[in-house]
């Protein structure tokens, strides 16, 4: 699953129905924007931020041998 953007309310409020989202994944939140995205089944996430901002979201994925 890509990087999708969470739909904000009229009041800036952050509204979710947990039955629609993956069970494993991560919300992030920064200046004002807000996306979610599904977490790999053997792997890491590195969030790079500059300036006190999410820059990039970085995946490295990885199977057991």
């Amino acid at each position: 699953m890509r990087l999708q953007d969470i739909e904000l309310t009229g009041t800036n409020r952050l509204e979710l129905d947990i039955m629609k989202i993956p069970l494993s994944c991560v919300i992030v939140i920064s200046d004002g924007k807000a996306k979610i995205r599904e977490l790999p089944s053997y792997g890491e996430y590195k969030i790079v931020t500059y300036q006190g901002k999410v820059k990039r979201m970085r995946r490295e994925e990885g199977e057991e041998f």
